[in-house]
């Protein structure tokens, strides 16, 4: 498959070339020129880098989502969005549980969460809302010099870019209905107060049912924001975010971690495909609240100033179940708590953005300063199991009523605990050209990490003071149209401190780590040809991460560090608009990840690490608008993401258990005018069964069908 790709790749980009050469030659004649846009292409970000730079001068490698594609895909959720990446894969659903209740995702081999809004830490238990999103950056590779240890992966971070108001008045109105009772209301108003100010509310309203015999999801979420120029210097952006959310979320199915496996085909989980083994009356409820205050000032000519000032709060309140192994083949008991959590966090960043010459030598410096602090609270009752469910039959002997499950509960808790954490970082990254076509970049990060425990007697959490480098170099031998790259980047994550405990569970304790560190080394290429209507970006890339926090394989209550894992691959992307009316995103990525040192007896020695997800994932969208002609304002888009086989559990000890490959296919009919607009749209075409996991296995959405009709003013 990866042949074939690169093999039809090369031939595209050789095709290119060898027609711009033939047009040269041919004699000029007289022509109608008409020109169009990259629909899809964001070329230049701010919050990639810090720095203003266009794609072709930026050494690291990141993909960026449009708002247009979510619009032109109909896309509902963040998950569906993210789908348009490369390298991408989801491994769990939001659970809503306190502390990393969020989606996760797989990324260059390496889980990671969305948590990161406008560049600054922004935390959530549930879902992200699209409704207020820009766009979306997939920013690759381990990124803790300009971003910080405590909110990246190892293989990259996903930044959420939201809206901005603008200096007129307009908006749009959209509902969707469809499929396992799909209700979407959003609506987009800009308005201007002054010619000093503008302000801009984004809302959505979402309910829809689970595709399973039970599990729902409805939320409202609203996102005011307000900009004010004080005068030609001096700008002020101010951007809120409120979701009220409540979920009945079907249990996670857990394989064993620690008896040989007992299942070994997918055959038994088909049967109970639509079982969701809970209840709409099992739900819990994730508010959470954003805000981020901005000061832009210019005050010299080569210098601006940037001021950030954000605060985000999520709690977890309801219920939250798994079903776990009970390693014979068939059973699986269900393990029940009601959570009460609440993650805080406030960021506080500077930055001194230069653009200047010393000599020849033209720079572009961010100089920054950030401090964080971030504070998760648990109050939840203990664990305590609720009836077997059996595959085999397809039946469950728990109790999924609210008032039968408080019962079971009624003397069960955990301890009461606040561990409060603090990051004081600075961070210097420069962008030195010696040349037009020449460059370098270099950064560094110093980071001081300092955890407090309250409602604990245990131990004191140490201070960490961690550097993180970050080195690049770009050459590009024809100016604006092809980059060559290369590029060595450090990541470290400094660990929230775990509560361990003996296997029986006594002997509770906060236990400390170190920081993890990553280390990767890149190179590649990035392209912007025929008049930046086709742009490609290839690379290779090494990741070793040392120091890694693995599970005790004789306590499953324990966490032991000193684990080493390497992931390599290669990604080629994408992003086109050949001849007007079509647009195009395509991935294509190859991982290959390996646990090099593991804990004695962990049983992960050479084998693929089971959040590292699908070795190649493909992703391709296709979207054409008929712009003359009786089909004129008429648009089809067809769409599909293969992910190859995926070993969600995978140890020497225990066994492989493999998820199998899936091809999904999406497709949209649409209709636009001006004003307005219709589209109709199909989710898993051909009504594929697929699953994902971390070492569980979690049926995917069947067949759905939507519409959406849109008014614009």
């Amino acid at each position: 498959m990866k042949k074939i790709v690169v093999s039809m790749l090369s031939m595209v980009f050789i095709g290119v070339f060898s027609q711009e050469n033939t047009n040269q030659k041919e004699s000029l004649q007289d022509v109608v020129v008409t020109t169009h846009k990259n629909t899809y292409k964001i070329d230049s970000t701010l919050s990639v880098a810090k720095i203003p730079l266009k794609e072709l001068e930026n050494p690291q490698v990141y993909n960026s989502i449009s708002k247009m594609v979510l619009k032109d895909q109909v896309s509902t959720s963040f998950s569906q969005a993210i789908q348009n990446a490369t390298g991408v894969s989801r491994l769990w659903e939001s659970t809503g549980r306190g502390g990393d209740g969020a989606e996760f995702y797989t990324l260059r081999g390496f889980s990671v969460q969305p948590n990161v809004v406008n560049g600054v830490a922004s935390i959530s238990n549930g879902t992200i809302d699209p409704a207020n999103t820009e766009s979306i950056e997939i920013i690759k590779g381990p990124s803790g010099t300009v971003f910080g240890g405590n909110i990246i992966s190892y293989g990259g971070l996903m930044n959420v870019v939201t809206k901005k108001p603008y200096q007129r008045f307009g908006g749009e109105l959209s509902y969707i209905t469809g499929s396992f009772g799909l209700n979407r209301v959003t609506a987009d108003v800009n308005t201007v107060l002054n010619n000093e100010s503008a302000l801009r509310i984004n809302a959505a309203y979402h309910s829809q049912n689970s595709f399973q015999d039970a599990g729902f999801s409805k939320s409202f979420f609203v996102a005011p924001s307000f900009s004010y120029k004080a005068s030609n210097q001096l700008t002020f952006l101010v951007n809120t975010e409120f979701k009220q959310s409540e979920s009945a979320n079907a249990p996670m199915i857990f394989l064993s971690r620690y008896s040989p496996l007992s299942f070994s085909t997918i055959d038994i989980f088909e049967k109970n495909y639509e079982k969701s083994y809970t209840s709409d009356a099992l739900t819990i409820k994730n508010p959470s609240f954003g805000l981020q205050a901005q000061a832009l000032y210019t005050f010299h000519k080569n210098w601006t100033s940037q001021t950030i000032v954000a605060s985000s709060s999520t709690k977890s309140n309801g219920y939250y179940h798994y079903l776990w192994d009970s390693s014979n083949g068939s059973d699986f008991t269900r393990f029940i708590s009601k959570r009460n959590g609440e993650t805080v966090s406030y960021n506080i960043q500077q930055n001194f953005l230069g653009d200047f010459s010393i000599g020849t030598f033209r720079n572009r410096i961010v100089i920054g300063f950030d401090y964080m602090n971030k504070d998760i609270k648990n109050s939840s009752t203990g664990w305590i199991s609720n009836g077997t469910v059996s595959l085999q039959n397809q039946t469950d002997t728990g109790i999924l009523t609210s008032q039968g499950v408080d019962a079971l509960l009624v003397g069960s808790s955990e301890s009461v605990s606040s561990v409060t954490t603090n990051i004081l970082s600075a961070y210097i990254s420069n962008v030195i050209n010696f040349t037009p076509a020449l460059s370098a970049m270099m950064s560094l990060r110093v980071d001081h990490f300092k955890g407090t425990p309250e409602y604990w007697s245990g131990e004191e959490l140490k201070n960490q003071v961690s550097l993180s480098p970050k080195f690049g170099l770009v050459y590009q031998p024809i100016l604006d149209k092809l980059s060559l790259f290369a590029n060595y980047m450090n990541g470290f994550v400094n660990l929230t401190p775990t509560e361990v405990s003996d296997i029986n569970g006594q002997n509770p304790q906060l236990k400390t780590f170190d920081p993890e560190q990553a280390n990767q080394w890149e190179i590649g290429a990035k392209a912007n040809i025929i008049s930046d209507k086709i742009s490609l970006v290839a690379s290779y890339y090494d990741i070793e991460v040392s120091n890694k926090v693995m599970t005790d394989p004789n306590n499953p209550n324990n966490q032991i560090q000193g684990g080493e894992v390497e992931s390599k691959g290669f990604e080629l992307s994408l992003v086109t608009s050949p001849i007007e009316g079509l647009s195009i995103i395509a991935g294509f990525s190859s991982n290959h990840s390996e646990v090099v040192k593991d804990t004695e007896n962990g049983g992960y020695i050479g084998l693929r690490p089971e959040e590292a997800g699908p070795e190649t994932l493909i992703n391709f969208w296709a979207k054409y608008q008929a712009t003359s002609g009786w089909l004129r304002n008429f648009g089809f888009g067809l769409g599909s993401n293969y992910a190859s086989e995926h070993k969600t559990l995978n140890r020497e000890n225990i066994g492989t258990f493999s998820l199998p490959n899936y091809t999904v296919w999406n497709a949209v009919l649409s209709y636009s005018q001006a004003k307005f607009g219709v589209n109709l749209k199909f989710n898993n075409l051909f009504d594929e069964k697929y699953y994902t996991g971390w070492s569980t296995v979690s049926p995917q959405a069947s067949r759905s069908i939507s519409c959406n009709v849109y008014f614009k003013f």
